[in-house]
């Protein structure tokens, strides 16, 4: 068993816990029934998925024996489907932190839960198709020399994935651009109206943008290089290559409970009333503002 193969399902094990935990926290809390919170809970069901898929897809290349097709391309296809609706939830959250800031007064009122579920519904459709991809004849298992790194995808269909990704990902980019600017001159406007000091409006503006930085700055790091290799390499190109750039990927599923989950804090105070029953009395109840993006 390789070593890249066990990490890779310690990652997804890990993975899978964090992930069940916001899920449990989002669950059991009846006050974080808002549609931001849905988009929360979709990302963190996302990854929960593909850390299973993980786990899964480590079962039936190292464990199983006999190896099984059927097996083989059902946990692809549950990866496929899992970080396809981990990257769309992300999306659907930068889409939703626009439109809150965009249409602050209006977005209360047609944001309601009920269209937010259509929406999430409609988009993990649209990921359950492509997971089904590899069932359905996007594989290489009859041919393995037009096996894509990401077998049994071939290189023609990764290649595919790989654009669509990296188109979403300039999407992404260009919305929280446009929340930057936005979020700049509702500081302005604020510090006009309250006649802040120049000090305070700065301090709110870096904290905006570190916390922009961070959001696209990880996803960045974790998904590029894999996506842009998916591009260029092939089954034939050596596997530690491969697996050097997954295990970064595979770890955003891992970072995005605690930038999307764990820093809000709604979902804070239910983690300590969970874990201590109580709220600590250095906890902020400062309420979040569009400066804070």
């Amino acid at each position: 068993v390789s070593p890249w193969d066990i990490a890779l399902c310690a990652t997804g094990t890990a993975v899978a816990g964090e992930n069940a935990l916001v899920l449990a926290v989002l669950f059991y809390t009846p006050s974080l029934r808002a549609p931001m919170f849905l988009l929360i809970g979709s990302l963190a069901l996302a990854d929960l998925l593909a850390g299973l898929g993980l786990v899964a897809n480590f079962a039936v290349r190292d464990l199983l024996r006999p190896p099984s097709e059927a097996a083989e391309l059902a946990a692809a296809g549950l990866l496929l489907a899992a970080f396809s609706a981990s990257v769309c939830s992300l999306l659907a959250i930068t889409v939703d932190r626009y439109l809150s800031l965009y249409n602050a007064l209006t977005y209360h009122s047609e944001r309601t839960l009920g269209f937010t579920c259509a929406m999430v519904l409609l988009m993990w459709l649209l990921c359950l198709g492509v997971g089904l991809l590899p069932l359905l004849g996007w594989n290489c298992l009859r041919d393995q020399s037009a096996c894509s790194i990401l077998r049994p995808v071939t290189k023609d269909n990764a290649a595919v994935l790989a654009v669509t990704f990296l188109l979403l990902f300039a999407l992404m980019m260009q919305l929280y651009l446009q929340i930057c600017k936005i979020a700049f001159r509702h500081a302005q406007q604020i510090a006009v109206q309250h006649q802040f000091i120049a000090t305070a409006q700065a301090t709110s503006t870096r904290k905006g943008l570190s916390t922009l930085s961070l959001i696209l700055g990880t996803f960045a790091l974790c998904w590029i290089p894999f996506a842009i290799y998916s591009l260029v390499a092939d089954s034939s190109y050596p596997a530690v290559y491969t697996y050097s750039l997954a295990l970064p990927a595979t770890c955003n599923s891992l970072i995005n409970p605690i930038i999307y989950a764990f820093r809000n804090p709604d979902i804070q105070k239910s983690l300590w009333l969970a874990c201590c029953g109580c709220i600590p009395s250095t906890f902020s109840s400062r309420p979040r503002t569009s400066s804070d993006v």
